[in-house]
């Protein structure tokens, strides 16, 4: 693999939600099809697919599971909630963690702390304690992901859809103490473009400790079809050491459950495949652009 390259994956919520077996029998062929190398697998819930059921699909199509996508909707909270709430939602993520490791996909990721969406002010000492409990409540699932040989990557999202971990630099704190071989942070540059000064000092602050990457526009469609800082974005990211896979998330505004929870209220392209078609081929164009050695002086 040269030095730029990285595996390109796409999630099903760009056409599909729920993700059920269904609905990942009508992607994955398609995306394998474009010249996908992997894609994302989110487990809404538990009943959505089986891994033995999506692991003859994968083998199928050919593609790589890049991640299991954790999902976090009202009464998944790790932090100021009851006992009960913070059990049932360990449960679920070790599920996930099972479901990785049955799939051979090495990573959970997701914004493991608290429902999408809920917010709330905290001075510095709440925030203080807030992490101190995120830590406390996360530490059984990080146990049995090292057991599992399942990495972890925590997401911080925008303001708007969480008050708790928004920034790179907020959430390695609150990840502070946990082991980094096991957890670290999954990067979506839709949060960072709202929440980081800049792409690229984010990346660099989070170096070592990235799990895994998705992209999408400033807008949450086409990468490429927007303002980011691309280049600087992608030499960052291979700078750091990152080698795992950038993946394509976006959604269709025509599910009435994940529009309202991801705010996409109109099309975010002429067609949902546009999104992944052409994201791919920008993709692939600006890693092999990092690929080219720089012009020789005339």
């Amino acid at each position: 693999m040269s030095t730029a390259r990285l595996p390109l994956g796409a999630n099903p919520w760009i056409w599909h939600s729920p993700v059920t077996y269904e609905a990942l029998g009508d992607v994955l062929p398609r995306l394998s099809a474009w010249g996908f190398d992997c894609v994302e697998i989110p487990l809404e819930n538990e009943r959505d697919w089986s891994p033995a059921s999506v692991g003859r699909l994968l083998d199928v199509s050919g593609l790589a599971p890049a991640a299991v996508i954790a999902v976090m909707p009202p009464g998944r909270d790790l932090v100021r909630t009851d006992p009960r709430t913070v059990r049932v939602t360990q449960d679920y993520l070790r599920r996930c963690v099972d479901a990785a490791h049955a799939l051979n996909a090495p990573t959970v990721a997701g914004p493991l702390y608290t429902a999408v969406g809920r917010t709330w002010r905290l001075d510095r000492r709440e925030r203080e304690a807030a992490y101190a409990e995120l830590r406390e409540n996360l530490a059984p699932v990080v146990h049995h992901a090292a057991a599992a040989g399942v990495r972890i990557g925590v997401e911080p999202l925008n303001r708007y859809e969480t008050s708790l971990l928004n920034t790179v630099e907020q959430t390695l704190d609150a990840l502070t103490g946990l082991p980094g071989d096991t957890i670290g942070l999954a990067l979506d540059t839709y949060h960072q473009n709202i929440e980081e000064r800049s792409l690229t000092a984010a990346v660099h602050r989070a170096v070592g400790r990235i799990v895994h990457v998705q992209v999408c526009a400033n807008d949450r469609g086409t990468p490429g079809a927007d303002s980011l800082d691309w280049t600087g974005f992608l030499t960052a990211l291979l700078a750091s050491g990152y080698r795992g896979p950038l993946c394509i998330e976006s959604f269709t505004a025509h599910n009435d459950a994940i529009a309202v929870a991801a705010s996409v209220w109109r099309p975010l392209a002429p067609a949902q495949d546009t999104i992944a078609t052409e994201g791919l081929a920008f993709l692939r164009t600006a890693l092999a652009a990092l690929e080219q050695p720089p012009a020789a002086a005339p």
